[in-house]
């Protein structure tokens, strides 16, 4: 079994008497990994966070990072080694990105001056150091602000939707950091989203909870396995009526038209082969071929109720 940087043990916590917010959790994040930890919003994605990074109380169970249990005796090791940007990074406009991450070195330990230029350059702000931060784009000011949870060089890094806002470009800029960090510097990542087509592009594991509780962990590649093995597919064709009656002579009719598409479901990509073929041979262009992404229809299948 892979080395784990977070685990929790039977993690309880509430916020009132009426309810438990945090229920028996057990959290695992192998070293190494990026764990996507999925949920609906009031699950306790951001309430888990906060407890793993001891800014609120347990009330029962245990928290071990890095293999020690995290207690008033670890906390200062422990924290050493954890970067995070939880929600917006706060910054001062005013300022430019150097001087925001010099008053960042002032409240840390043992951090060289010559640490603030490698970690512009590992976020792509070194040509916008000397920049307002008031004239930064929110993609920017993300980059910013993890840069500067980047400046203890952090084994273990946490990003509390670190996309939420972005427009494309910077969502993309962000997946790719992310990325790079894990491949490049060996970074172990936790990443709270409820982008589920983000999580399946960066993400090798995923934990999905809902009420406080885990419902399923493993990486993204079994969860995908763990449900049907049918893939839907969408087809632009330029008859819908004759490529119906096409699918209909192979008994293929759990078709569903969506807009200008047909959506079918295939058992492998084998089969798409297959039908392209067919529907060639009856004379039905095919303009557009999509395999949709099913691990939002998973997700929703795990957590309705």
């Amino acid at each position: 079994m892979s080395q784990l940087i977070i685990e929790t043990e039977n993690l309880n916590f509430s916020y009132t008497k009426e309810r438990k917010d945090i229920e028996n959790l057990e959290l695992k994040v192998p070293k190494g990994s990026i764990y996507g930890f999925l949920g609906p919003n009031g699950s306790g994605k951001s309430t888990t966070i906060r407890l793993i990074l001891n800014l609120l109380k347990k009330q029962s169970g245990n928290v071990t990072l890095f293999g020690e249990i995290f207690n008033a005796n670890t906390r200062i090791k422990s924290l050493s080694k954890v970067g995070a940007l939880i929600e917006n990074p706060s910054l001062y406009g005013h300022l430019n990105a150097l001087e925001n991450l010099k008053i960042a070195v002032n409240y840390r330990q043992n951090i060289a001056s010559e640490r603030i230029e490698e970690v512009l350059e590992i976020v792509k702000l070194t040509q916008a150091k000397e920049k307002k931060v008031k004239a930064y784009s929110l993609g920017m000011k993300q980059r910013l602000g993890l840069a500067i949870s980047l400046l203890s060089n952090p084994e273990l890094l946490i990003l509390d939707e670190p996309t939420n806002g972005l427009d494309p470009k910077g969502i993309i800029e962000m997946r790719t950091l992310i990325k790079e960090l894990n491949e490049k510097y060996g970074t172990t990542i936790f990443i709270s989203s409820h982008l589920l087509n983000e999580i399946e592009k960066v993400c090798t594991h995923v934990g999905i909870i809902r009420d406080g509780k885990m419902l399923y962990q493993d990486t993204v590649k079994s969860l995908k396995q763990s449900k049907s093995k049918n893939m839907i597919v969408e087809l632009e064709v330029d008859s819908v009526k004759k490529t119906i009656a096409s699918l209909e002579k192979i008994n293929k009719k759990n078709t569903v038209l969506e807009d200008s598409f047909l959506q079918l479901e295939v058992g492998s990509k084998e089969e798409i082969t297959f039908l392209i073929d067919l529907l060639r041979s009856e004379n039905v262009n095919v303009y557009q071929i999509f395999i949709k992404n099913n691990l939002e229809e998973l997700f929703l299948s795990l957590t309705e109720n």
